[in-house]
C-alpha cells in the first residue's frame, strides 16, 4: 500500500489483534497481571503514605520514604504499560517467555533499589538493573548484532558499578556508615579529595548509566533492542542516574563549586543531544538522541540544587518518551529531498514565529514562577525556570512538528500545547518536592553560570536557526559521534529474519 504512515492519517483496522497464539507460554499473562498488581498496591501504600508520613524500615537494609513510593507508583505504571503492549508485540516470538522474564525482573530490580538503603545492597540491585537491561537489549539472540549491542551495553553498564562500587567504598571509609541515610546524615563531615573522589564517582556512574555525552554511544548501539525494551530503557533505565544523585544528594551537595561543575556537564550533554539529533534520519536513533538531551536537563537541575525538578523531570520525561517509542512506526513518513531546507523556531517558519516563540516563554515563565516560586529571586531558582521553559518548549514544538496544521495555525498551536505544559510541571514539581526528604540546595548565582547561561541559549538559538549546518566539518564530527558500534549495525533486509 503506497500511502503516507503518520499520527495523523487514519489506519483501517482489520480483525482484532491477538495476545497470544495457540499453545503459547500463559507466562507473559501471568507477570503482566502481577505488574498491574503491583501497580494498584503501589497507589495504595503512597496513598498510606501521605496520610502517614514518616519513614518505614529494615533498620540497615531498606527504607520506604516518599521517593520510594512514589518510584514505585511510576515505575510499575510504566512496566505495566510495557508488559501489556509486548503480548501483542512479541505475539508468537520463541523469545517472548525470556522477554517477559527479563522484563519482570529488571522491574523487581528497580523497585528494590529505590528501597535499599544498605549500600552493598544498593551496588548490587544497581548492577543487575544493567545486566538484566543489556540482557533486553540482546533479546533476540539469532542476531549476532543483537549479541553484540548487548556486550557493549554490558561494558558500559559494568563500569558503571565499579565507578559506583568505588564511590559507596571510599564514602563507607571516610563515614564508617553502611547506608545510604547514614552517608547522607554524616555528609556535613566529608570534604577534601576523599570527598572530591566520591561524589566525582557518583557523578560519572550516573552519566554512564543516563548516556550523557560522552557515554552516549550505548545507547545508539542498543538498536537491536525490541521497541518495548527501547520504552522501558528511556522512560525508565536511563533515569537512574537522577535517581542516584538524588539518594547521595547530601555527598554531592557539601562544595557548591562541585554543583556548578555538574550544571556544566548537564548543559553539555542537553546541547550535545540536540547537535546529535539534527544529523540522525531514523526514528528511533532521533529518540535516542533527544534521551541523550533530556538527561542532560535532568543532571542540570541537580546541579542548580533542585532534586525535586530531577524526579520531576524524569518522571515527566518518561511519560512522554515511553509514548513516542511505542507509536514511533507512525512517525515514518514518506518525503523525498526538496533542495531546500525550512528551520523552525517553536514550529514555525517565520521571523513572527520566532517572536511567538519567545513571547510564549517568557510568559510561561512568569507563570512557572507564580506557581513554584522559583524565579523570583537571583538565584539557582531563575536558572531552573529558564531551563525548564526551554525543554517544555521544545516538547511543545516537536509535538505539532509532524502536523498538517498551517504555519498560520501553528502560532497558536506552540501556546496551546505548552501552557498546559507548564502548568503541570510546576503542579507536578510541587507536589513531587513535598515528597522528598532531601532539602532543595539553592545556591547563589555567579559569572560563570552567566557564561553556561549565555552558551547554552547562544547554541541553542545557532541551532534552531540552523547556522550549525553551513559547517560540513561539524556535520562530520557529529555523524562520526553518533554512530553506533559496527558490529551492532544491522546492514541488509535478510539480518532483520530473527529465526
Amino acid at each position: 500500500m503506497d500511502r503516507t504512515m503518520s499520527g495523523n492519517d487514519s489506519k483501517p483496522t482489520i480483525g482484532a489483534l491477538p495476545d497470544s497464539t495457540p499453545g503459547s507460554s500463559t507466562v507473559p499473562a501471568v507477570v503482566t497481571w502481577v505488574v498491574w498488581t503491583l501497580f494498584v498496591a503501589s497507589i495504595t501504600v503512597l496513598g498510606i503514605r501521605l496520610r502517614v508520613g514518616g519513614v518505614w524500615e529494615i533498620a540497615g537494609v531498606i527504607a520506604v520514604d516518599g521517593l520510594t513510593t512514589l518510584m514505585w507508583v511510576v515505575v510499575t505504571f510504566f512496566s505495566g504499560i510495557v508488559h501489556s503492549y509486548s503480548r501483542r508485540y512479541l505475539a508468537g516470538s520463541v523469545h517472548e517467555t525470556t522477554f517477559f522474564l527479563t522484563t519482570f525482573g529488571f522491574t523487581v530490580a528497580v523497585l528494590g533499589l529505590v528501597a535499599a538503603d544498605h549500600i552493598v545492597l544498593f551496588g548490587l540491585l544497581w548492577l543487575a538493573m544493567g545486566m538484566l537491561m543489556a540482557a533486553l537489549i540482546g533479546t533476540i539472540r539469532g542476531w549476532k548484532q543483537a549479541r553484540a549491542a548487548a556486550a557493549v551495553a554490558r561494558r558500559y553498564f559494568l563500569a558503571s558499578s565499579a565507578i559506583l562500587g568505588i564511590a559507596l567504598v571510599t564514602l563507607w571509609w571516610a563515614t564508617g556508615e553502611t547506608t545510604v541515610s547514614g552517608i547522607g546524615t554524616a555528609a556535613d563531615t566529608l570534604g577534601g579529595p576523599v570527598w572530591l573522589l566520591a561524589a566525582g564517582a557518583l557523578v560519572l556512574a550516573a552519566m554512564i548509566q543516563s548516556a550523557l555525552v560522552p557515554f552516549h554511544t550505548w545507547m545508539l548501539s542498543s538498536m537491536t533492542a525490541p521497541t518495548p525494551a527501547s520504552a522501558l530503557m528511556h522512560a525508565g533505565f536511563v533515569n537512574a542516574g537522577g535517581i542516584l544523585l538524588t539518594r547521595f544528594a547530601p555527598v554531592i551537595t557539601v562544595d557548591p563549586t562541585f554543583l556548578l561543575a555538574v550544571v556544566a556537564v548537564g548543559g553539555a550533554s542537553a546541547i550535545g543531544g540536540k547537535l546529535l539529533k539534527s544529523v540522525q534520519t531514523d526514528v528511533k536513533s532521533k529518540l535516542g538522541c533527544s534521551t541523550v538531551g533530556q538527561m542532560g536537563f535532568m543532571i542540570m537541575q541537580v546541579g542548580l540544587g533542585f532534586f525535586g525538578a530531577a524526579i520531576t523531570h524524569l518522571i515527566l520525561h518518561g511519560f512522554y518518551k515511553a509514548y513516542q517509542f511505542l507509536s514511533s512506526g507512525e512517525q515514518v513518513e514518506r518525503t523525498r529531498p526538496t533542495g531546500t531546507t525550512e528551520h523552525t523556531v517553536g514550529g514555525t517558519t517565520s521571523a513572527v514565529g520566532a517572536i511567538v516563540a519567545v513571547l510564549t516563554g517568557f510568559t510561561g515563565g512568569a507563570v512557572f514562577a507564580a506557581l513554584t516560586g522559583k524565579g523570583t529571586s537571583v538565584d539557582s531558582g531563575l536558572l531552573l525556570t529558564v531551563f525548564v521553559v526551554f525543554t517544555t518548549l521544545h516538547a511543545a514544538r516537536s509535538a505539532i512538528q509532524h502536523t498538517s496544521l498551517s504555519a498560520t495555525a501553528r502560532y497558536v498551536a506552540v501556546p496551546a500545547v505548552f501552557f498546559p505544559a507548564i502548568v503541570v510541571y510546576a503542579v507536578v514539581y510541587k507536589g513531587v518536592t513535598g515528597l522528598l526528604t532531601v532539602p532543595t540546595a539553592t545556591t547563589a548565582l555567579t559569572p560563570i553560570h552567566g557564561v553556561i547561561v549565555v552558551g547554552f541559549v547562544g547554541i541553542y538559538v545557532a541551532i534552531e536557526t540552523g547556522i550549525h549546518e553551513r559547517s560540513r566539518r561539524l556535520y562530520v564530527a557529529l555523524l562520526n559521534a553518533t554512530q553506533p558500534s559496527a558490529d551492532t549495525v544491522l546492514t541488509s533486509t535478510e539480518d532483520y529474519n530473527e529465526y
